[in-house]
């Protein structure tokens, strides 16, 4: 069975984890289908990233752990490193996306948390590093998890303890907590389908890439001049004029 329920809704693209069962937890095929899906997301203006059931994702599966514990060091390192694509697809995913979190998001699934551009928890949501406590580190997720908690990663990192959803607002993990998850994303979801597609992507890469001195003035430069906005820009000088 697939281990994702992927559907379109108008512009929206919702991506939803899809085994409940094993609460969502990662195994080599789930990290497949997650990879395949975000690496085209065609036109979709926004990406809701949801889990099924009780969770958004408990880490990775306990039988795909087991199965590494044989693999030799560079058969670890491809591994590691399917994962880490996976994490990379998400974070460079075209489209803003919103995670929908809920219930466990522990070790990889914090890390899932971490890949979207705006994270909404549940109050009951559970976050968690715990990989220290199986004596390994979250090495692959960190170059998408300390951008967004810095030096939190410090306490959360080495004490692989277990947090709630007010602690990751705190910490910059999550961007808001709820009590109505649905209500929260779809204002979101609704705020981004305002803005206009192409500046939005651009954000992104404005975001990630962080440009300085000429670099900004001609990023600036380039959407000014682009059809998108020259046509924003018409438009909001046109209604100020009224």
């Amino acid at each position: 069975m697939p281990g994702l329920r992927i559907e379109r809704d108008g512009h929206v693209l919702r991506i939803t984890l899809a085994k409940p069962e094993r609460r969502n937890a990662f195994d080599a095929e789930l990290i497949r289908e997650l990879t395949d899906a975000f690496a085209d997301v065609g036109d979709a203006r926004a990406v809701v990233l949801a889990g099924a059931g009780a969770a958004f994702c408990a880490g990775a599966d306990i039988e795909w752990q087991r199965s590494s514990i044989d693999l030799t060091y560079e058969e670890n390192v491809d591994d590691a490193m399917r994962l880490y694509r996976m994490c990379e697809t998400i974070w460079t995913c075209r489209a803003p996306v919103v995670a929908r979190v809920h219930g466990y998001a522990l070790g990889g699934g914090s890390g899932l948390v971490s890949c979207a551009d705006i994270a909404v928890a549940a109050p009951d949501a559970v976050f968690g590093f715990s990989e220290v406590k199986l004596g390994i580190i979250p090495a692959v997720i960190s170059p998408f998890v300390l951008p967004r908690i810095g030096e939190h990663a410090r306490r959360y990192f080495l004490t692989g303890e277990r947090f709630d959803a007010e602690t990751a607002l705190r910490i910059g993990l999550v961007s808001e907590v709820d009590a109505d998850l649905d209500s929260a994303v779809e204002r979101v979801v609704v705020e981004l389908l305002t803005s206009a597609p192409q500046a939005a992507r651009a954000a992104k890469e404005l975001i990630r890439e962080r440009p300085t001195g000429e670099r900004t003035a001609e990023t600036a430069a380039r959407l000014r001049t682009s059809d998108e906005g020259q046509a924003g820009l018409r438009a909001f000088l046109e209604r100020r004029r009224k």
